[in-house]
């Protein structure tokens, strides 16, 4: 109940603050994301054409498949990025690794669109892509973790859950920015020119979205959690050996908790668009503006799981979601393959609902599962980890199912199980909602 007052009144004491960390927490995280995002989708459309030529030409699918697999490559270097970065803010700071992993994630990207592709460099192109890809990845491995603390640590105990989505949902609007600068780039060129150079444009963007991010970041307070550690010495311990020594269940359960919500999220991001261009045959710059409105749902929906798990609890509303993704996973695609535009729309919106509610509340309950001063590391690696057993490689393999059966529906399955897996997972946690974030 102490915690709770204090909170309360620290929030009327500093509405300032509070709008800054907000504001530094969305504005940040829309910016990674939109740089995880744009690679995501330049793989879907044409990284596999200049940068795999050799083998696109002889099998365009396996190509394609090649193409998603660089998105999966970056995920198994996250885990060393929440290593490295949750290790480090765990003892010197929150916000440092905030704007490390910000500016890191921006140079990768707008390197990426410098590249010279495979006509000019041969096999060198490819390698290089890959190697900036696992910066990025490096740098995503540190992103979530400190924004989500930052968001929820700030927070009033009654409204962690919606503070908490404010990082969250900054992967709904990176998304839109993404999408919707492909959208703008693809209707207003012609698709040779898009893919002699207005692929870069996107990417080489992002070093003025980095300069944005980077002063407000800046500009923000670090936690008053980790100032509190910090005056009580306890950021000379060791963080990372004392969260496995003492809090391995808890980093397992996050991982398991976010499989489903990160493949299908994954399907949204670097699928579903590709899929109803090439195997439909719809016209791509329609596919990409409905995509891009269907995001909006992601969002809304997002910020309402988090003021949702403030009323219901984290663990009721994960359980909602993810039994909504189950439900929708198969049949969602029947109204894909219509070939429908307004179809296709409906289709992903309704999956957003299921991905806003098991998205929303993760911040407050990630943070809430784990003690302070191994807070930073175990949510950081518990996100990596399911985003590797997540969305990874989700792309890569609804491509080979699609590949192998010639059903989508066959994917729909997949996601099903997956939101089942995680749905055990989240049932499995105790509730923590009004937990003291100072113990």
């Amino acid at each position: 109940m102490t915690s709770a007052v204090s909170a309360d009144s620290t929030r009327t004491r500093m509405p300032a603050e509070e709008r800054r960390v907000l504001a530094s927490t969305l504005v940040g995280t829309s910016i990674e994301w939109y740089d995880f995002f744009i690679y995501a989708q330049a793989a879907g459309l044409v990284l596999a054409p200049l940068f795999l030529a050799p083998i696109a030409e002889e099998n365009k699918g396996f190509a394609q498949i090649l193409s998603f697999a660089t998105i999966g490559i970056s995920f198994l270097f996250r885990p060393l990025g929440a290593i490295v970065a949750g290790h480090l803010g765990d003892k010197l700071g929150r916000k440092r690794m905030l704007v490390f992993t910000l500016v890191m994630m921006g140079l990768s990207t707008s390197l990426i669109g410098l590249l010279p592709t495979y006509a000019a460099i041969g096999v060198a192109a490819p390698i290089l892509l890959i190697v900036l890809r696992i910066l990025q990845g490096f740098s995503a491995g540190g992103e979530w973790g400190g924004a989500a603390l930052m968001a929820v640590e700030h927070a009033p105990t009654s409204r962690r859950g919606l503070f908490g989505a404010f990082p969250q949902i900054g992967v709904p609007i990176g998304m839109i920015l993404a999408t919707a600068t492909l959208w703008v780039l693809t209707s207003s060129m012609s698709p040779e020119a898009f893919l002699e150079w207005g692929w870069r444009i996107p990417f080489l963007m992002s070093i003025v979205l980095i300069a944005v991010g980077y002063v407000i970041r800046r500009a923000v307070d670090e936690s008053p959690v980790f100032e509190d550690l910090r005056r009580r010495r306890q950021e000379a311990s060791a963080p990372l050996g004392r969260l496995f020594r003492k809090n391995t269940k808890q980093v397992v359960l996050t991982a398991l908790i976010f499989i489903g919500n990160n493949a299908a999220g994954y399907l949204l991001i670097a699928f579903f668009a590709t899929y109803a261009v090439t195997a439909l045959g719809m016209e791509r710059p329609p596919v990409l503006l409905a995509t891009t409105l269907a995001s909006f749902g992601w969002l809304i929906f997002t910020l309402w799981g988090g003021h949702l798990s403030d009323r219901l609890g984290r663990v009721r509303t994960f359980q909602i979601g993810y039994i909504a993704l189950a439900l929708w996973a198969v049949p969602m695609w029947f109204l894909i393959d219509t070939a429908n535009i307004f179809w296709y729309f409906v289709a992903l919106f309704v999956m957003t609902f299921a991905l806003g509610l098991s998205y929303g509340p993760q911040a407050a309950l990630y943070a809430e599962m784990f003690p302070a001063n191994v807070r930073y590391s175990g949510v950081s690696i518990g996100y990596a980890l399911g985003a590797i057993l997540g969305g990874a490689f989700a792309p890569m393999i609804a491509e080979t199912l699609m590949n192998q059966f010639r059903a989508a529906w066959t994917i729909g399955v997949y996601i099903a199980a997956a939101a089942l897996i995680s749905l055990i997972a989240v049932t499995v946690v105790k509730e923590t909602k009004g937990v003291d974030l100072h113990a």
